[in-house]
């Protein structure tokens, strides 16, 4: 099925109607083309069109397609109306957290809407006045003629708008406490979960059910597993989107990361008759032996046949073949030596691989915050180093927003007390002591930090990443810190990938002329870095990929802070010794800004050492029970064949 189109025999088992495209531009592209085509039409009958809209990163890309139709095409928003779906409480329309301040930023100060069309939640009432304002706004809706279009998200709990679990099917605008996961979820822009407002005011379901049209958009694979849940569950108010399946009119709007938890993606065999290639026969059978807990080798044609299977055993069977098959690819990904293994250290019946035959190699490993390297593939890297290699490391970003304004206190008072020990310009110490006390004794929640500050809680990160580099074995002149200009702006929010940040990357790379590279693929990051770290990888690999030393360069991806590869995806599986293991832990425990609490942990409350050992252990134990040899623990890489595209 080619992506973007729909077909009734893979979406059989989805209760609402789902487009998937390849990426989320083209996503957010043909929302905007259904918004625009709508708004023309009413126009032309001289008539509003109302919309309902969202906020949060997800529907960036259509107000940026709205913006560039009303600058290229005349696009003309006279005639819209809007009512937006939620805002924290108490919240005042200046805040950084405001969603007046966004769709201002976003679209309203950017096209010719009328401001008396624009209707957003008043996060600024009184308390007594909520509930009569709730109502107001219910009628202002439906004095407007009721929406056409509804824009939504999607929540980690499900929730649409701020409707969280056990919002029922009739509920209307009101006063919401938040849940705690959306609260941990919206951390990161409040900078920490005790700056985020507990409550909200927000549509209701009924609300968003009386629109005529409903285009829920969902985005990345952090997003699979709630999507399945609304769109192939049962309906319930524990997951508020799943109303959606009795709207006479309501689409979904996925990229392929976002659909990989729907039966069609995960488990194609079950849904009708498919192609048999070779991927797709691992991911079946390592399903299958997941399912039924058996090894590989044990699996049955009895096994293949109980549970949907059939066909891949009429195609490629018997049961034994297809099992060995897959065994033997598991067994091939499993290797001691990323690098590649010399000649000398081969033994009898050693698999060869690409560019063994270059030994060593120069290794760069690109890590979007200063601990991402040693939380992902820290066993990895120490092998690397272990084996011989050259190994440099980039360092993307400063990662200075994820350090506690305490840690800066701290660590400007040791400079303080190191210059007065020995004797070392203390007066300027001293001023910038005074300052950056000063500034966050009085700093609002959410306030940008001055540059001193930011300064600071970058060097902090940096020295950590020294310290745990230094614990693998990679000495300081082979670190390398790129602070690429997209990330510093003292906000979550960061600004869009520049020809400035992909020089940087060219830049490194060429200079190196690497065999190696390692990149993040760890896209469920929350706060989308990873991503737009993997984006200007891709973009320079793009642009040296025809010169001469780059036909001797692999490109790995590394998972582990947010999430791990399955085992139907890893090509290179590398095993950790305990030893690894505890030198792993040790680089990890380095970075003690982000120990014991990070700033934005994510919806994983565990520290990033016990997230990545646990990952690794899980991943060691899965090839286990396939049938594979035990080992403590695992990194798990996949190699990119291109393009070089995100």
């Amino acid at each position: 099925m080619a992506v973007g189109q729909s077909n009734y025999n893979l979406t059989i088992r989805e209760h609402i109607p789902s487009t998937v495209f390849p990426d989320i531009s083209d996503a957010s592209t043909a929302v905007a083309q259904q918004i625009a085509a709508l708004i023309r039409s009413r126009q032309a009958e001289s008539k509003n069109c109302v919309l309902g809209l969202a906020t949060g990163s997800t529907p960036v890309g259509v107000y940026n397609e709205l913006v560039r139709m009303h600058n290229e095409e005349g696009l003309s928003f006279s005639n819209v109306v809007t009512f937006n779906l939620d805002e924290y409480y108490p919240m005042t329309p200046k805040e950084l957290q405001s969603y007046v301040r966004f769709m201002n930023e976003h679209l309203f100060d950017r096209v010719d809407i009328p401001r008396e069309n624009i209707h957003i939640p008043n996060g600024e009432l009184q308390l007594e006045e909520v509930s009569r304002y709730c109502e107001a706004y219910e009628q202002k809706i439906s004095q407007s003629g009721g929406i056409d279009i509804q824009i939504l998200g999607i929540g980690r709990t499900g929730h649409i708008g701020f409707n969280e679990p056990g919002s029922g099917k009739e509920s209307r605008t009101r006063l919401i406490t938040l849940d705690r996961i959306t609260r941990i979820d919206a951390a990161s822009d409040f900078f920490g979960e005790e700056n985020v407002p507990r409550r909200a005011i927000t549509m209701g379901v009924g609300t968003i059910l009386n629109a005529r049209k409903v285009i829920l958009m969902a985005f990345g694979e952090h997003k699979a597993k709630i999507v399945a849940q609304a769109v192939e569950g049962e309906i319930t108010d524990s997951v508020a989107a799943s109303f959606l399946q009795d709207h006479p009119d309501a689409h979904v709007i996925l990229d392929s990361a976002a659909a990989s938890g729907l039966i069609r993606f995960k488990c194609p065999w079950l849904v009708g008759q498919i192609e048999w290639p070779e991927d797709r026969i691992r991911n079946a059978v390592i399903w299958l032996a997941t399912q039924l807990d058996k090894p590989v080798l044990a699996l049955t044609d009895q096994d293949y046949n109980e549970k949907g299977l059939q066909d891949l055993l009429a195609e490629k069977g018997p049961a034994y073949d297809i099992n060995l098959s897959v065994f033997r690819h598991l067994q091939s990904t499993i290797t001691g030596w990323p690098g590649g293994k010399p000649e000398h250290a081969k033994q009898p019946g050693d698999r060869d691989r690409p560019f063994d035959e270059i030994f060593p190699k120069r290794v760069v490993i690109f890590s979007p915050h200063p601990d991402d390297d040693v939380i992902s593939m820290g066993g990895t890297l120490i092998r690397l180093v272990d084996q011989g290699h050259e190994v440099h490391i980039a360092y993307q970003t400063s990662g200075n927003i994820a350090v506690f304004d305490d840690d800066a206190i701290r660590f400007i008072e040791f400079a303080t007390e190191f210059n007065r020990h020995f004797d070392i310009d203390l007066q300027r110490t001293i001023e910038l002591e005074d300052h950056i006390e000063e500034f966050l004794k009085n700093k609002s929640p959410g306030q940008v930090d001055s540059e001193e500050v930011q300064q600071t809680k970058a060097l902090i990160r940096r020295c950590e990443a020294v310290a745990g580099a230094r614990c693998c074995g990679v000495p300081r002149e082979n670190l390398h810190f790129l602070d690429m200009p997209f990330y510093e702006t003292g906000r979550v929010r960061k600004r869009p990938l520049s020809n400035e940040d992909i020089d940087i990357i060219t830049n490194l790379l060429r200079d190196i002329e690497p065999h190696q590279i390692y990149a993040a693929g760890d896209l469920s990051d929350p706060h989308g870095t990873h991503r737009t770290c993997l984006n200007a990888v891709l973009r320079g690999c793009h642009e040296l990929q025809n010169e001469s030393w780059f036909n001797n360069c692999e490109l790995w991806l590394y998972r582990g802070a947010w999430q791990e590869w399955g085992p139907d995806q890893i090509e290179m599986a590398v095993p950790l010794s305990p030893e690894e293991v505890t030198r792993k832990r040790a680089a990890i425990f380095k970075h003690e800004s982000q120990k014991d609490r990070a700033l934005f942990p994510g919806p994983d409350m565990r520290e990033f050492w016990q997230r990545a050992e646990a990952r690794n252990a899980d991943t060691a134990e899965t090839f286990d029970r396939l049938g594979l040899a035990e080992y403590k623990a695992m990194e798990g890489f996949v190699r990119h064949k291109g393009p070089f595209l995100l």
